[in-house]
């Protein structure tokens, strides 16, 4: 009987799961559809899925709660909004006393020119509510340059301010059953691409001069300019959040640019971007080194990135005021320019240091890991030539990978050399059969183990047990080649 129960259990599993490698590909294609179907909050085309589900109820996260249409909301997608948000807000800010207060931003389209938060506040998006900028520029609000750039980034004089906006702030949620922010960025890049506009375009959120800053299981997208921009903030943290442009054909649209802040946790997040996934920051030359604010202690873990333009996860170029203690560890990048990049230039000043990178996976990047040192743009004839920015203090440690064209490229320079490097644990498979394809100049650091491909030979070599194999006798030496 046992025996028969046997036979009738193998006639149920079809044949052609019998290959490894057909049920390998099978359980691919099923875990893919699974993580489809997961984000089908980001792809509106999916949203019949959830016909006739009850809406969730909003959990309540504040002494006081508020919905967004007891304030005149229309989430028609035609209604201009900006009116209830700024009265919301504003019955926000009178519970501070309190401990604040939640404004729900119910299921809907909820077009909205730009408005301020305020401190205490949990602004909370229900599954399928979408905040949607309007895209006239006449409606955005002109804000002063940002000190640290000296001048509007792409125009001197007043920038664009953020479509959602706050200054001087402390203790801002912004969470949700994965509602949406909708910059409507494609006729601002098309304007700027047509250089019709007259001023730097703005973030689709800025929070600026402020701590205690969360934002969580959201999603951004389709930002003007910058998608996420803390500017001189203390304890930020990011965490579950979407952040999508087209990765072609959307000028500029990072996703989180930490700018001059401390203490910051970005975790769990999925970006795929027309620039930089992330990009850490702290001032642009002259005017970031006076302004003299670093960007220090940031964690950024457990993410997936694609850039098809730029990187993964950049710092600089502009890093005036400097760039300390920043952890990246569990990245997956694929399908990019670059996976890892760091990027400055004579007259930014400022430094670069205690940069770890641990347990990277490169799918299909064309360049792995960058260090740059002659990323020549300037706010202005002001900058000091003279004014060299230090790099020191690199680890990577565990990165993979498969069909990465260049792994390494180190670019340091007679001006700016690059110290103190450290590769362990790296083996990347290559798509590029070429000699010199661990590229360095004017570095110095070492090799710890077995490395693939090949390390240049400006790098001291040890054993696994930390013994010194080999020493570089030729740090200054340079096989940097960008034809390929």
């Amino acid at each position: 009987m046992i025996h028969q129960q046997k036979l009738e259990l193998k006639r149920c599993v079809p044949t052609f799961l019998s290959n490894h490698k057909t049920l390998f590909v099978v359980l691919w294609i099923v875990g893919f559809a699974t993580l489809f179907c997961w984000q089908r909050n980001i792809v509106d085309g999916f949203l019949y899925f959830r016909r006739g589900v009850p809406a969730r109820e909003f959990p309540k996260l504040r002494p006081v709660a508020f919905n967004l249409t007891d304030f005149g909301g229309v989430g028609d997608g035609k209604t201009d909004n900006t009116a209830a948000f700024e009265r919301a807000v504003a019955a926000v800010g009178k519970c501070r006393k309190r401990g604040g207060a939640q404004l729900n931003v119910p299921a809907g389209r909820w077009l909205t020119a730009p408005f301020n938060l305020t401190s205490y506040i949990t602004l909370f998006l229900a599954e399928d509510a979408v905040i949607l900028g309007i895209d006239d520029e006449k409606h955005w609000t002109l804000m002063p340059p940002l000190p640290s750039y000296g001048y509007g980034r792409e125009h001197p004089g007043p920038r664009y301010g953020s479509l959602i906006h706050g200054q001087n702030l402390k203790d801002v949620v912004i969470t949700g059953h994965n509602g949406t922010i909708d910059g409507q960025g494609q006729t601002w890049w098309k304007k700027y691409r047509q250089k019709l506009l007259n001023h730097t375009r703005g973030p689709l959120v800025q929070i600026m001069w402020s701590s205690d800053i969360v934002i969580s299981n959201i999603t951004l997208r389709n930002s003007p300019f910058w998608t996420l921009h803390p500017y001189d903030c203390k304890n930020v943290t990011v965490r579950d959040v979407t952040i999508l442009a087209p990765i072609s054909e959307a000028p500029n649209t990072d996703g989180i640019d930490p700018d001059s802040c401390e203490d910051v946790v970005i975790e769990n997040c999925y970006i795929s971007v027309g620039d930089d996934g992330i990009a850490i920051k702290s001032g642009w030359d002259q005017y970031g080194i006076a302004y003299a604010r670093p960007s220090v202690n940031i964690l950024i873990r457990n993410l997936v990135v694609r850039s098809m333009v730029s990187a993964g996860i950049s710092i600089g170029s502009e890093m005036s005021g400097g760039v300390s203690n920043v952890t990246v560890e569990n990245l997956l990048v694929w399908d990019s320019r670059r996976a890892v990049r760091i990027k400055t230039a004579p007259g930014r000043g400022g430094y670069v240091r205690h940069i770890t990178y641990r347990n990277l996976t490169f799918d299909n990047v064309r360049v792995g890991i960058v260090i740059k040192t002659d990323y020549n743009e300037h706010p202005d004839e002001g900058y000091d030539p003279k004014a060299l920015p230090t790099l020191q203090g690199f680890s990577f440690f565990s990165i993979h990978g498969q069909g990465v064209r260049v792994p390494v490229r180190i670019h340091g320079s007679e001006l700016i050399p690059i110290r103190n490097i450290t590769f362990r644990d790296m083996s990347v498979g290559i798509s590029y059969k070429k000699k010199h394809i661990f590229q360095c100049a004017f570095v110095q650091g070492r090799v710890i183990g077995t490395v693939f491909p090949a390390p240049c030979d400006n790098l001291d070599l040890y054993d696994e047990n930390g013994r010194l194999v080999r020493r570089s006798a030729s740090q200054n030496m340079t096989d940097i080649d960008y034809d390929f």
